[in-house]
């Protein structure tokens, strides 16, 4: 029998504290800190080889090779996931940029991360020839030979595709013959205008339809890849609206001219309805009418009352209706014309307005079978060039999700009978507390039933041991990448969250503590939810936001989201919205402190400790010194003196920690490129003084991990011996186990 560690630094004996390894000192302006040697160690791992003798290697929870057993499909309610023969199957994902990497690389790629636990990744393709000259229907071939040669390196080991094609970031060329546009992005164009909408069926008809040399067997047809995305992050209900150039707007509204006179009949009635409200762009001799500024359907805008207030209802209902229709033209083309086996999924963007806007974008992706959304978390980042690069002289302010709880990226209104999947997120760089991420989304998923949550990025081969861009020298260092998951700190703490979340290890909630069902012309005229991902609780908020037949006249705690599933309806009555009558008693604001129904979870975010006691899974996460440094959980107690950490104790056989036989022990903690150097300035930040970090050096490799200082006693009669891994899960040394009669505690000096 015997209790494994991994990452290397997994159970460590009491020593001095010094706050994360750094080398501290006060200078005229700050507190200057050094992520130094001090209280570390080197994360420099060597490459796997995949040898026979790893203790563990989670390939084994995948398939043989992935669509072993058919096509991925929902389950009898919609919202999950189940094979082809059935059986629910739950996901472990990640964006995958790998496809673009040679063949060796991409199958020495995916067998690391199936090692790791991942049977889901996501390519974020754009299959578009963006060159001047290329006609809009001309495809990228080197992107689709290598998507083809990915999905063949990905299905031999088990791991499933969500594929998205393009999206409208790229710029569009004049030759492409879309007025308006020379070098811009298009965004919102291909929601309607017929010219692109040829282009992208053309990409797409060569993606799923032409044989995949590598398999034999083209796209349509490989049921290793599950879901077809759409595309990627666009909205005509998001700002970039604004941005549609004249001659494909003047399209639009022609479009909205038609679609006014098949709902109202006349031009005369549309004006009565409106009372006379006028925008200068309508011509309505021409049949085609203006929109009014996308502010004005948000919530900051005042109340629009009369005729300006059903202008706007219609001018949301066209926006919505002529995106939906997009998806569900698309969803047809994929399946009937194409002939794809698939789920499809719309789209994964947000719109201009969290609170009255968020549900009417998810509701054009019910046009297709899967939600999804893009929401990162992470340290608040500020600085040139700060939207894909860390830089010395940017600032940033940690804002760990154990203190943060609004934050949390899967906190999330399922909609009823879709599965829902999380396709781009992170706890990103410079965040320094990333290592919570894995251990907070299996748990919340697991409790609420959010089917998927996609790591971003992979786009390494194996670790990033170096985050810095040595192409892009500032001061006496480098810029350094922000988007990469291949840290010790990300993919290092899959193993046993990965294991958990997709065993079940901890327990689903039996049915939502929040539903709510919202009539469609209430979301038109953008009434307040009784609950939204935004956290804006405020229960003095006026009667009138509501809707009118709605029974709850306040906004929900958001920090129902940790107590349960949340779940919504589109076109239903609002009168059958509930909420749990015991939903109160898991909520303490006054402590600062939350627990799920089922008892497994609890936060106390005033502290920053989150904690899991399920009978297959225990540990804790967070700020574990200030919470007391000692855990007493149902079969485990940790005794730690780390500053912060998040500790994972899991049975590998699938059996209760009190009576497995074989027991992981993860550990993380922090991380930083060795000589990382920071100074604490105020930065006033719009009408925030806020203090945070002026990075003076990014630092170079090795990463420097903060030691683990804990013991863990498990209450397991069995358990008698324990092994030390390294960063591939080979052994190491042994450690010493002292027990008693009923448990055994473990220490490493």
């Amino acid at each position: 029998n015997e209790n494994h560690g991994a990452l290397d630094q997994i159970v460590l004996s009491s020593e001095p504290f010094v706050p994360y390894g750094m080398a501290a000192s006060r200078a005229a302006r700050g507190v200057v800190r050094v992520f130094s040697s001090n209280d570390s160690w080197a994360f420099d791992p060597a490459d796997d080889t995949f040898q026979t003798n790893a203790v563990f290697d989670l390939r084994h929870l995948n398939e043989e090779y992935a669509g072993q057993h058919g096509f991925i499909a929902r389950s009898p309610d919609g919202m999950g996931f189940v094979r082809g023969d059935g059986q629910p199957i739950r996901f472990w994902s990640a964006v995958d940029g790998v496809y673009r990497k040679t063949p060796e690389q991409m199958e020495q790629h995916c067998r690391f991360i199936a090692k790791l636990g991942v049977n889901m990744v996501r390519i974020h393709a754009g299959l578009h020839d963006g060159r001047e000259g290329a006609r809009v229907t001309d495809i990228n071939d080197k992107e689709l030979d290598g998507i083809h040669r990915f999905v063949a390196a990905c299905k031999t080991n088990g791991i499933y595709l969500t594929i998205s094609p393009y999206w409208a970031h790229s710029q569009a060329p004049k030759s492409w013959g879309i007025e308006g546009y020379d070098g811009a992005a298009p965004w919102g164009v291909l929601f309607f205008n017929e010219k692109m909408q040829e282009g992208y069926k053309a990409w797409v008809r060569e993606l799923y339809t032409r044989t995949n040399q590598y398999t034999g067997v083209p796209l349509k047809d490989e049921p290793a890849v599950a879901i077809i995305q759409i595309k990627n992050e666009d909205s005509l209900l998001f700002w970039t609206f604004s941005r549609i150039a004249e001659p494909q707007m003047k399209i639009l509204r022609q479009r909205f001219g038609a679609w006014l006179l098949q709902k109202y009949g006349a031009w005369d009635a549309v004006s009565n309805a409106w009372a006379g409200t006028r925008d200068a762009k309508d011509d309505f001799d021409t049949n085609s009418a203006g929109f009014l500024n996308l502010w004005e359907m948000t919530a900051q805008a005042p109340t629009a009352r009369g005729g300006r207030a059903q202008r706007l209802a219609d001018q949301t209902e066209f926006m919505a209706w002529i995106q939906h229709k997009f998806y569900a033209d698309m969803g047809r083309y994929y399946r009937d014309t194409l002939g794809c086996k698939q789920l499809v999924n719309a789209m994964n963007w947000k719109s201009a307005d969290p609170v009255v806007l968020d549900d009417i974008e998810r509701w054009t992706y019910t046009a297709n079978e899967v939600i999804a959304v893009n929401r990162y978390t992470g340290a608040r980042h500020i600085g040139e060039n700060n939207g894909y690069r860390v830089d010395p002289g940017h600032f940033y302010q940690n804002r760990p999700v154990v203190k943060n709880p609004e934050t949390l990226p899967s906190a999330l209104k399922q909609v009823a009978g879709h599965p829902f999947v999380i396709t781009e997120s992170s706890w990103v760089f410079p965040e320094l507390y990333q290592s919570e991420g894995p251990m907070l989304i299996a748990a919340h998923m697991s409790l609420t039933g959010v089917d998927s949550y996609y790591w971003f990025a992979l786009g390494e081969t194996t670790w990033l041991r170096d985050p810095r861009r040595l192409f892009w020298p500032v001061r006496t260092s480098y810029a350094l990448g922000k988007w990469d998951s291949c840290v010790p700190q990300q993919i290092g703490m899959f193993p046993a969250n990965a294991l958990a979340f997709r065993l079940g290890y901890i327990a689903e909630a039996a049915t939502p503590v929040v539903y709510e069902e919202r009539a469609l012309d209430n979301m038109w005229r953008r009434t307040v939810p009784i609950i939204s991902e935004e956290a804006k609780f405020d229960p003095n908020r006026d009667e009138g936001a509501f809707a009118q037949e709605s029974a709850i006249k306040q906004d929900v705690d958001p920090l129902a989201f940790w107590v349960g599933p949340v779940h919504v309806k589109y076109g239903g009555s609002e009168t059958n919205s509930f909420v749990a009558p015991d939903l109160a008693a898991h909520i303490n604001r006054e402590r600062q402190s939350v627990r799920s129904v089922t008892g497994e979870l609890a936060l106390d975010y005033g502290t920053g400790v989150f904690t899991v006691n399920a009978p297959k899974y225990q540990g804790v996460a967070g700020f574990l010194l200030a919470a007391g440094g000692t855990f007493a959980l149902r079969d485990v107690t940790i005794k730690s003196s780390n500053d912060y950490a998040a500790i994972a104790v899991t049975a590998l056989d699938n059996q209760p920690l009190n009576a497995s036989r074989q027991v992981l022990v993860q550990v993380g903690t922090v991380a930083r490129p060795g000589g990382w150097t920071t100074e604490e300035k105020y930065v006033t930040v719009g009408e925030e003084r806020l203090l945070m970090e002026e990075i003076l050096d990014t630092g170079k490799p090795p990463w420097r991990v903060i030691n683990t200082r804990a013991t863990l006693t498990v209450k397991n009669p069995g358990l008698s011996r324990a092994t030390l891994l390294d960063v591939g899960g080979y052994r190491a040394r042994p450690v010493i186990v002292q027990r008693d009669e009923e448990a055994g505690t473990l220490t490493v000096q």
